[in-house]
């Protein structure tokens, strides 16, 4: 006897004796044979488990001054101008992706010490938020907040003899994100893993009377060897000083991330995130079963540059490594995919 889900199951495979006479297929009794749910694209779509929609996307989007230009490790991605980023707007609403996410690329001549740019009222993320706003008032925007594409140093946070202070850096985060939501901001989205950040957050917003901007904290966010090609697109990959191992989490633990989300919930965050993508299943699965929250997955930059440097070599087919991966998260549990992938993925939704 079998024990499926709990329970017992008795076996429906009965063998004939070896010497019975006939066809395999004589000799073989399956009362239950699942390929039957396989065996045409109407029986597997009818019962398909974990569906991927448009509704589940959100596009990260890059802004810089000056003119759009590639980003050279994350092939089909640009940094964007603020009328660029417009556009790419419009276009994320026409495929009914709900929200983009923006990210600056900040001069190197702006960045300091303190990361001071990321309190300008004027800075590209607001500029760029308070034109979709006006020209695409129906898509959502997700506005990351930590200070690392604004500092010297290329650290989310401020930093003393080396050593990232948490207290001082929430301070400035708290400023930082009352900037963004005062621009337009739908959803404040911490990444920067600074200790009691999401509560200090919640409460500034409450008391400026932005009672309804969302916050997504970035929960479970670990110190990664996937994050190269978005260090490039914002900048930091040629100023980061060190690793940041002491704030972002060590990825050999799992337990640590439930702690985490135990702590972002408690302090007022709306929904959570895990990141990387694909290498953490596992902890998107615990954190969904654990706690039943809005729980988004970050496609991250070097799992999106590996599928595409794979398919412009000819190794795998990209269009459907994309699909794949993208259920996968859908199949672990997310509610939502932060992926570059977005656009392509949703004219492929759209064409079925």
């Amino acid at each position: 006897m079998a024990i499926k889900y709990g329970r017992p199951l008795e076996s429906r495979v009965r063998f004939a004796p070896a010497e019975a006479k006939g066809t395999p297929a004589e000799r073989l009794d399956l009362a239950t044979r699942p390929r039957r749910n396989r065996r045409s694209e109407w029986a597997r779509r009818m019962v398909r488990e974990s569906v991927l929609s448009t509704d589940d996307l959100i596009w990260p989007l890059f802004v810089s001054e000056g003119r759009s230009a590639p980003v050279a490790s994350m092939p089909g991605v640009d940094r964007l101008t603020v009328d660029d980023i417009v556009r790419a707007a419009e276009r994320a609403a026409k495929l009914t992706i709900p929200c983009i996410a923006i990210f600056p690329y900040t001069d190197p001549s702006l960045r300091d010490e303190n990361g001071s740019e990321a309190l300008n009222p004027d800075n590209l993320v607001c500029q760029a938020v308070r034109a979709i706003k006006k020209e695409v008032p129906e898509i959502g925007v997700l506005c990351d907040v930590a200070l690392d594409p604004y500092t010297s140093h290329g650290h989310d946070g401020l930093m003393r003899d080396g050593i990232i202070l948490n207290d001082e850096t929430v301070a400035v985060l708290v400023k930082q994100a009352i900037v963004q939501a005062e621009a337009g901001c739908d959803i404040i989205a911490p990444s920067d893993m600074m200790d009691g950040r999401v509560g200090a957050i919640r409460s500034a917003l409450d008391k400026a009377d932005l009672l309804d901007v969302q916050i997504m904290s970035y929960t479970a966010k670990y110190a990664s060897a996937f994050y190269g090609p978005f260090r490039d697109a914002v900048g930091s990959s040629a100023t980061l000083s060190g690793d940041k191992r002491t704030y972002q989490m060590d990825f050999g633990n799992s337990d640590e991330a439930l702690r985490e989300a135990e702590l972002d919930i408690a302090e007022g965050a709306d929904m959570i995130m895990v990141k990387p993508g694909l290498p953490y299943l596992d902890i998107l699965t615990r954190i969904k079963d654990a706690f039943g929250m809005p729980t988004f997955a970050y496609q991250v930059s070097g799992e999106y540059a590996m599928i595409m440097a794979a398919a412009q070599n000819g190794w795998i087919d990209g269009d459907k490594a994309m699909a794949e991966s993208l259920s996968a998260f859908k199949r672990a549990g997310a509610d939502g995919v932060l992926t570059y992938f977005a656009p392509r993925m949703a004219e492929k939704l759209k064409a079925r």
